[in-house]
């Protein structure tokens, strides 16, 4: 460390020398982030330097809490952020992008700067994240036999014209350039996949080295074993690891060793908590746990990032999914230090004392956790199933087809499409209607002429037996839960992507309905329930329901909690915004966290549910409630479990 403070102190004395021989134009003040192998370190403006990260997404952020976030960071002792950019966020059609609002990176990039926090950037174009499709648009899928991730030459030419976009608005925020970001990580933990495609890395690095200059630090992350950094490394791409709690340091950081025998340790994805999935329990990892091993890092002098410091919400349709099929809620709090309402929690206190013993804590008070408040019940009506509301649902009408086509065939990337036909013949006994080669993606919901019928469900239910007559109308709706976030399955396709039969004869003949049901919402559903009819509940329906904020009490709106007693599983808006989505029925996950920034004080707020099995309308009160608290934890049925905190590299062997 000192021979690199006295090369420091000497270049220094040659600048000004040659300046005052009149070499040059006076320069204030040089920044510049670099790579000392000698002295195993980073450099800042020619200094020694060590990083202590967290990392934060602004896509599960709103964007006016972005700057509470970054500051309860910054007050932690971090000196740096780590964040992705998602690329099916930013670009949902082919050339039309959206760097607006919530989706503003810029703005976020000038706020962390503004607080004193460096930045690292993951930009991709793959991410993982347990986000849909690990960041990579669907509609790449529109060439069936693409090979994502690799050297496919339309693969590579989409990457070229979306980096061609991200990477020169990034590029005046680099540090160097008077920005925060200090490094750029290309692609993400490439080891763990199949195609070991060194060509795809060199064009990767030569595309960011085209746009963004020399100077910047690329760099890899991948898990601290030998057999992910064979193919997940490479030449001029800084290789550092990742690894959780409770892991051997030593081991881990003489494994990042073997690729980089010189220069800083670097854990990139150092573990707080754990993803969740559907039907498992919460993951929640113990502080002390957390605070060792992060101790043991930094007494290695080594750079950490912290995965995740605060996860967020996967609003709308964007969670992700692992193999064997499994989504994951909406909900990324991730038993990070802080909350997914931003709350402060003893994990971040507890962070706090560590790095406190090893660098200085800004001084001054911390951001408080924001206040939440209990609305209470709110009534709800029933307006019509989706049967009822297709016109409104699906205003350009069916696609005809002989077979069924997939989500990317109809241009319809989330969310949901309705599939019709007619029985072909009379099925008074039970009739098994079966989807060939699984090929329920991901969940279908069925009825014969609104009379629901049951379920079909990926990998789990792929028959079900079904009454009807011959010309009655089979519809099956059938929702995305989330495209495969990780491993060899990124090309997940959805809908009915294969042949669907009934009693072994391949129906043919389909309607197929679009669902854009976001942009109904927004514009307000039409009631059309039909008079002296008696509604089934069973049937996929949408309910809607009205309330104020309450006057007289000062600082509302606040941030609240959706509960969904006697609920099922569906999908929630509030004012138009698409919370998520809900399962009680199957946890962990019981309430949706409303941030304040989506309710209104001048007018009452529109909720609107789509319930898709079943309500408590029909026998109980039809309500929702507004708790002040979060539920994440009470699992009703357990798929899985495992107590093992895994990285995501070790989680395809575990599965």
């Amino acid at each position: 460390m000192f021979c690199c403070y006295l090369l420091c102190n000497m270049f220094a004395l040659l600048l000004l020398y040659l300046l005052h021989a009149g070499f040059g134009t006076p320069i204030t003040s040089q920044r510049s982030f670099g790579i000392d192998y000698a002295h195993d370190c980073f450099l800042k403006d020619g200094k020694p330097f060590r990083y202590i990260s967290g990392s934060i997404h602004y896509s599960r952020i709103p964007r006016s809490y972005w700057k509470d976030r970054l500051l309860k960071m910054k007050m932690a002792g971090l000196d740096a952020i780590q964040t992705y950019v998602p690329w099916n966020f930013h670009e949902f059609e082919p050339g039309v992008y959206n760097f607006s609002d919530d989706r503003d990176l810029e703005y976020f990039l000038q706020l962390a700067e503004e607080i004193g926090l460096l930045v690292i950037l993951r930009a991709g174009p793959y991410i993982c994240a347990e986000w849909d499709m690990g960041g990579l648009p669907a509609w790449l899928l529109k060439k069936e036999s693409i090979v994502l991730r690799s050297s496919d030459s339309d693969y590579l030419a989409a990457v070229g014209r979306w980096m061609g976009v991200l990477l020169p608005k990034m590029k005046s925020h680099l540090y160097q350039n008077g920005g925060p970001i200090i490094m750029v990580q290309v692609e993400n933990e490439y080891g763990s996949y199949f195609a070991c495609d060194f060509n795809y890395l060199r064009y990767l690095q030569n595309l960011f080295r085209q746009h963004l200059g020399d100077e910047v630090v690329l760099f890899t992350t991948d898990g601290a074993s030998k057999l992910f950094l064979r193919c997940g490394t490479l030449q001029g791409l800084y290789s550092t690891v990742d690894f959780g709690p409770g892991s051997n340091v030593t081991a881990a950081f003489l494994t990042q060793r073997h690729s980089e025998p010189k220069g800083p340790l670097v854990n990139s994805e150092f573990y707080t908590g754990w993803l969740d999935h559907w039907g498992d329990h919460h993951s929640v990892i113990p502080s002390s746990r957390v605070a060792k091993t992060l101790s043991e890092i930094l007494a290695w002098g080594a750079n950490v990032n912290m995965y995740m410091f605060i996860g967020g919400t996967n609003f709308g349709y964007w969670n992700g999914a692992n193999m064997p099929f499994m989504a994951q809620p909406t909900s990324y709090d991730y038993d990070a230090p802080l909350s997914e309402a931003g709350d402060l929690t003893e994990k971040y206190f507890a962070i706090r004392e560590v790095i406190g013993m090893y660098k200085e804590i800004p001084q001054g008070p911390i951001p408080p956790t924001t206040p939440k408040y209990a609305y209470g019940e709110v009534s709800l009506e029933r307006v019509g199933t989706v049967r009822e509301l297709l016109n409104d649902l699906s205003p350009s009408g069916p696609i005809k087809s002989i077979y069924p086509l997939t989500f990317v065939q109809l241009k319809q990337y989330f969310g949901y499409v309705l599939y019709r036909t007619k029985l072909p013949r009379n099925c008074s006994e039970k009739t098994p209607l079966s989807s060939t080669f699984d090929g329920i993606h991901d969940r279908a919901y069925v009825s014969v002429n609104g009379i629901p019928q049951g379920v079909l469900e990926r990998s789990k239910l792929l028959t079900l037996n079904i009454t009807g007559n011959a010309g009655t109308y089979l519809d099956i709706l059938v929702e995305n839960m989330g495209r495969v976030n990780y491993g060899r399955y990124n090309n997940d396709f959805k809908g009915l992507i294969s042949n669907v039969t009934l009693a072994g004869e391949i129906l043919m003949d389909w309607e197929i309905y679009p669902l854009d049901i976001d942009r109904a919402v927004g514009q307000g559903l039409k009631n059309e329930m039909s008079g002296g009819n008696i509604p089934n509940y069973e049937e996929p329906a949408f309910y809607v329901g009205h309330f104020p904020i309450p006057s007289g009490i000062p600082d509302l709106p606040q941030d609240t909690f959706i509960r969904v007693p006697g609920w099922t599983k569906g999908q929630v808006w509030i004012n138009g915004f698409n919370l998520g989505r809900y399962w009680p029925a199957r946890g962990p996950q019981l309430t949706l966290f409303v941030p304040s920034n989506i309710l209104v004080s001048s007018s009452p707020n529109n909720i609107t549910v789509m319930e898709l099995e079943s309500s408590p309308c029909g026998t109980q009160k039809c309500l929702l409630e507004f708790i002040d608290k979060p539920i994440l934890n009470a699992t009703l049925y357990y798929e899985s479990s495992t107590e093992k905190l895994f990285t995501r590299d070790e989680w395809l062997d575990h599965i």
